[in-house]
């Protein structure tokens, strides 16, 4: 119909329609190039705060301000530089100094909403090809210069060169450039990663100026190597004190900058946070029980269950609480390195988990406390159960050449002992797989062909880990294998994990209800053998990677679920690590000399940062200082 109406017209005609049509197509055109700024971004739906809200609804936007918050952490540290994967143990406790682009809230599904913070907006097309981030006009270091595109440009590529996690993370982030006043973009090398924009909010922005001067004793820094020398930010806490592996000290900024963003507001309300290290767990809760630190995370379900009679407690002083674990799934898990070639064959990797007797763990160390793992995505609706739906059979199928035909057969379960006769049949199993492997006990001891015995080193740095190894390592006596326990101190311990210098170990992956990019990371092929990545199993799995891009480029929230559970399931089925186990609730102890909002974020307990010193509770407790 168009065609015949055009050539009924004269050229003349066409000319003119053209012309007048030219102003509209070209307005049209720079519409749909130019996406909407937003002041939010979300993965799981519309973000729960509209544009101009005033403050998170779970902080106390009236708290008051001062006192001092003091943490207790275990190992040591020899690097203020957090940013280095491959080099030094450095300390988290300076991570109030920095900021990122954008803020996560606490009461939304992990981190798949983000506000303003050193940015004020944030925008990318329809087809998530690039993303661009508008810095706030007031955004400053703790120096008093602005932060600029060049500091975000400078850190990206810092970042992503130094820094494994980042590596990963945003591998497909080809460029960072300046494309106006205060607007830096980020390029990716293929549409359809709807993850990207969002993630980019998470970058961590530091003062190129500062990373690129000099110390106080004339030295040139370089974000590549360790140091001790506190670190610039631009966040609410300046570092003020660094005393290597013993005390790290911060002091609320009262020239932040970002004092009333929404983000902010009713947070940061400690004048002071102060981190003392301990080398010894044992040494630690003492000095916790003798008021040496204020809050603490318990971690031991021995210490959880008979370690809290003491008499502040009785008394009123000390605070014991229990928080649901509602942000994030976890897998916790021993690793056997899969680099070494006796962990290669699956069915050993199986055996090894016959011979861990949960059950009889969880009855006599861990207080019923504990739950088995049986997913890597554990604790959260995306943990693989039962067998295959047809949504995941639609993205398994084009795979099942490379995958364990368990995939499709058998839903996922551990070996469960708790009984003599349980166990005993376990081990029988484990001895019986060894032999398909090709091992076999011979003179007492389980061997190769060649005569060789199977040993396992068992490395840590943590003297809690003997209290389920010790037994564990009795079990694979009675099957010839012979475990040793390699205690070593933490730099030495992370400098041998980085380079995958170990035989078997123990890793913790928290997972978020939104998972993506860092499935690569974990996973992937590709970072099996990069120095300092996550994937410390060493997994290289063709269907794997395949399975790691679906959860990646989930088109909505029923697509990632799906792909998320299809991942989980081929994970499972190549037994590739022995789970452990965790508590979906989180154990928590202070001294009771702190308020906090009355209603806590769902999502996170929120000490410190939406916590404050109540000095009237605390004078009423008898704990003034």
């Amino acid at each position: 119909m168009i065609r015949s109406i055009l050539q009924s017209l004269s050229s003349r005609l066409i000319i003119a329609v053209l012309t007048a049509l030219m102003p509209l197509l070209a307005g049209a055109a720079a519409s749909a190039a130019e996406p909407e700024w937003r002041t939010a971004t979300a993965l799981g739906g519309e973000p729960r705060y509209p544009h101009g809200f005033a403050h998170f609804d779970y902080a106390n936007p009236d708290a008051p301000k001062g006192g001092e918050a003091r943490f207790g952490v275990e190992g040591g540290f020899d690097s203020t530089n957090v940013f280095l994967g491959t080099k030094g143990t450095p300390t988290g406790a300076v991570a109030s100094a920095y900021e990122t682009l954008f803020a996560s809230s606490l009461d939304e599904i992990d981190v798949s909403a983000t506000y303003p913070l050193l940015a004020e907006a944030m925008r990318y097309p329809d087809d998530f090809a690039w993303a661009e981030y508008r810095l706030a006009p007031g955004a400053r270091w703790q120096d008093g210069m602005p932060v600029t595109v060049d500091d975000v440009v400078w850190s990206f590529e810092a970042l992503k060169e130094i820094y494994p996690t980042f590596t990963s993370y945003y591998a497909h982030v080809v460029k960072a450039e300046s494309t106006g006043d205060r607007i830096v973009r980020f390029t990716f090398d293929a549409p359809g990663n709807r993850e990207l924009p969002h993630i980019l909010g998470q970058l961590y922005v530091l003062p190129k100026h500062w990373w690129q001067g000099k110390d106080a004793a004339g030295k040139l820094r370089n974000i590549r190597e360790t140091t001790l020398e506190p670190p610039l930010g631009s966040g609410p806490y300046k570092v003020t004190a660094v005393e290597p592996g013993r005390r790290v000290s911060l002091v609320r900024d009262p020239s932040y900058w970002g004092a009333k963003l929404p983000v902010t507001v009713g947070t940061n309300n400690f004048d002071r946070l102060t981190y003392e290290y301990y080398l010894d767990p044992t040494v630690m809760m003492e000095a916790f029980k003798a008021d040496k630190y204020d809050f603490r995370a318990e971690r031991s379900a021995k210490m959880w269950a008979t370690g809290y009679d003491f008499p502040a407690k009785t008394e009123g002083k000390v605070v014991t609480m229990t928080f649901p674990r509602n942000a994030s799934g976890v897998m916790q898990a021993l690793v056997p390195n899969l680099r070494l070639p006796k962990y290669q064959d699956a069915r050993v990797r199986r055996a090894l988990n016959l011979a861990f007797d949960y059950e009889t763990l969880k009855r006599t160390v861990f207080f019923d406390l504990y739950d088995r793992i049986d997913s890597y995505f554990f604790g959260t609706e995306l943990a693989a159960k039962g067998l295959p739906g047809p949504e995941e059979l639609a993205l398994l199928e084009p795979l099942r050449d490379k995958l364990p035909p368990a995939v499709f057969t058998a839903s996922y379960a551990n070996p469960v002992g708790g009984t003599p006769e349980a166990v005993r049949n376990n081990l029988r199993q484990a001895v019986a797989l060894f032999a398909e492997a090709g091992w076999t006990i011979r003179d007492g001891k389980m061997r190769n062909a060649r005569g060789e015995p199977f040993r396992i080193e068992y490395l840590t740095f943590s003297q809690l880990d003997e209290r389920y190894i010790a037994p564990y390592a009795k079990a694979l006596g009675r099957i010839g294998i012979d475990l040793d326990y390699r205690l070593v101190d933490d730099a030495q311990y992370q400098n041998r994990l980085r380079s995958f210098d170990f035989d078997m170990t123990v890793d913790v992956w928290g997972e978020s209800l939104s998972p993506g990019n860092e499935q690569r990371e974990y996973w992937g092929s590709k970072a099996a053998d990069q120095p300092g990545a996550r994937n410390t199993p060493g997994i290289k799995d063709a269907a794997i990677d395949a399975l790691i891009e679906k959860v990646v480029y989930a088109g909505d929230r029923p697509a990632l679920v799906t792909a998320t559970r299809a991942l989980d399931r081929a994970l499972l089925a190549g037994d590739y690590v022995i789970p452990l186990f965790y508590s979906k609730d989180s154990f928590y102890a202070y001294w009771n000399r702190f308020g906090h909002p009355e209603t806590l974020p769902k999502y996170s307990v929120g000490f410190p940062d939406i916590w404050w010193y109540d000095a009237t509770g605390a004078a009423a407790a008898g704990l003034s200082r």
